[in-house]
């Protein structure tokens, strides 16, 4: 009761207009008064979104500036665009300088605004761990976090430790290695890419400070404490664009600020052990095909995703593949109900019980040792035998700004399930057209070649026959290869150094896997265009962008096991 107890009410002034301002509860509201002593409109904030009080007038944006005033005090806050289509509105810094009729009630003001604050934010980050990566998207990640980013967190009284990355997985290595005593969250200020970094480094030291093995499949991995926040800052984003709703560092920045918390299901993908994880997609058949032509042209930026997605399609290439699947509980939800996992989502939300059947909800999740033995992958399991033109699971809608809906418009974030989507072999149109409708309102499901399914396991194998075949095609590709390999020599990509430790024996063995992942798409001659050499039996897996050294996996779907610093997308016509 003492929480809700808070409670200030006076008149203000912002300009020549008078308000009457109050604060109770959780929200802080000015309402205009008229000469006449009328009521006009109302402005009401949330406590919880209140970002800083500051003595005096005070501007931020584009630049601070600060007048000391006895009578003046500047709120900031979060503010809503009233743009946008429904979903994914940005969020903007509002400000309101107010003025008081003296001294002692702006001082009353300031108090009982930061005791309000104290009191409604108590997870709010104080101290965040920041990896800039100079090198991704548009190489504007320094510049996006000095200018739009730092002056925020300085409003907030947040403080920050900036690492910009020198080489591939520094991030993963920093957060595995170093102490980390006193943050209370890391953050990326890049692309996808730059947060799987983070995603292996936070889960791989979370699993070897609770003695947790990642290799084993069966076991039940500990939820991390350690949130991640993400600034977009790369050339697509999914990740932040699924949990946010929008691409943009301002937004995502507030979002960290005010301690926005979204629990968010990973996938561990194995073969004999752990080789990654993912969050948005693991694919084979088309988008490993369009993954591994495009290393051959890293020079061309971002443009080379367009064209090899344009000669990969010319080369309609279709996999032979035995798929099992352990179903998820349909009655909970489906991947085509035709629902979207937004901000307060009833499925996420009532799935902890049934993810966590021995957590005591009177502790935290994330701080408490809940390392078991898992029976999730009990059950029926279901195989499918065909060939495909693509093979996809993923754990979000893996939306972004060219694919709103995504791959799978009803995934959820957190409800402990992956939509595993099956596209058997088909004619070209029919293909483009269940692509095509990623990027419109049709669904790309309604297909007779297409089919989803909502998984908690997931397994991978070639047919009977299929290796003793890819083995020989290997060793007619000699001429191939030799040519290739000229051409596919990307040291910045394919010979980056990589690691030590667990996470580690994912971690120490990526160099050796990132040199097979190499011989192998030379060996398959992802060289062809339009003009391809001959029809291959085996493709590559795409995960998370990037190409796994081996075609046989398993994967395991681990919910609700790492935060973000985020809430979901928010329906605006509702928030």
């Amino acid at each position: 009761m003492e929480r809700d107890s808070v409670r200030v009410e006076s008149s203000l002034w912002i300009g020549n207009k008078r308000y009457r301002a109050h604060l109770s509860g959780w929200y802080f509201s000015w309402t205009e008064i008229d000469k006449r002593n009328r009521e006009k409109k109302t402005i009401s904030v949330p406590v919880s979104e209140v970002i800083g009080v500051k003595e005096g007038r005070v501007e931020i944006q584009p630049q601070k500036k600060v007048e000391d005033t006895d009578l003046d005090f500047t709120l900031f806050y979060v503010k809503r665009s009233s743009k946008g289509n429904g979903i994914g509105a940005p969020w903007s810094l509002g400000r309101t300088q107010f003025c008081c009729p003296s001294r002692a009630v702006r001082d009353q003001w300031i108090t009982q605004l930061r005791t309000a604050l104290k009191t409604h934010s108590p997870s709010r980050p104080h101290r965040l761990l920041v990896f800039i990566n100079p090198f991704g998207g548009k190489k504007r990640g320094k510049q996006i976090f000095h200018s739009l980013v730092a002056p925020l967190f300085e409003l907030a009284g947040i403080s920050s430790h900036v690492v910009v990355t020198e080489r591939a997985n520094h991030a993963r290595d920093y957060i595995l290695k170093k102490d980390l005593t006193g943050f209370d969250g890391v953050i990326c200020v890049g692309g996808d890419g730059m947060f799987s970094e983070l995603l292996h480094g936070v889960i791989g030291r979370t699993q070897q400070e609770a003695g947790v093995s990642e290799n084993d499949l069966s076991v039940m991995l500990q939820p991390c404490d350690l949130h991640i926040g993400i600034i977009p800052a790369g050339s697509t984003d999914c990740v932040c664009f699924t949990t946010i709703g929008i691409n943009d560092p301002v937004t995502s920045t507030l979002h960290i600020i005010i301690g926005d918390s979204q629990p968010l299901d990973v996938c561990s993908v194995h073969y004999q052990s752990l080789v990654r994880y993912s969050v948005s997609m693991v694919g084979y058949g088309f988008y490993g095909d369009v993954l591994a032509e495009s290393e051959r042209h890293r020079w061309m930026g971002p443009l080379r995703y367009d064209y090899s997605g344009c000669m990969v399609y010319l080369c309609n290439r279709s996999y032979p593949g035995l798929v099992q699947y352990l179903p998820a509980d349909s009655h909970i939800s489906s991947p085509r109900d035709n629902t979207r996992c937004l901000s307060g989502c009833r499925v996420c939300s009532e799935s902890k019980e049934r993810l966590f059947p021995h957590f005591d909800s009177s502790t935290s999740l994330y701080s408490t040792n809940v390392s078991q033995y898992s029976s999730e992958l009990e059950g029926e399991w279901v195989t499918v035998e065909g060939r495909f033109k693509c093979v996809s699971l993923t754990c979000m809608s893996s939306s972004c700004s060219r694919s709103p809906k995504g791959l799978s418009p009803s995934a959820h974030l957190a409800d402990g399930t992956a939509d595993l989507i099956l596209v058997r072999e088909t004619n070209p149109l029919g293909f483009l057209t269940h692509l095509h409708r990623h990027t419109n309102t049709n669904d790309q499901f309604d297909l007779p070649f297409v089919e989803v399914h909502r998984v908690k396991g997931f397994r991978f194998s070639l047919p009977p026959g299929e290796e003793e075949e890819e083995e020989e095609e290997e060793e007619g590709d000699r001429e191939i290869q030799a040519s290739a390999e000229r051409v596919l020599e990307d040291p910045e990509k394919l010979c980056s150094g990589n690691i030590a430790g667990h996470s580690q024996e994912h971690l120490a063995g990526r160099t050796e896997r990132r040199n097979v992942t190499t011989s192998r798409v030379k060996r398959r001659g992802f060289v062809c265009g339009p003009c391809c050499t001959k029809p291959r039996s085996v493709s590559v897996w795409n995960c998370d962008g990037e190409i796994l050294p081996h075609t046989e996996i398993t994967c395991r779907v681990h919910g609700q096991l790492v935060r973000l610093f985020a809430r979901g997308i928010e329906d605006s016509t509702t928030a």
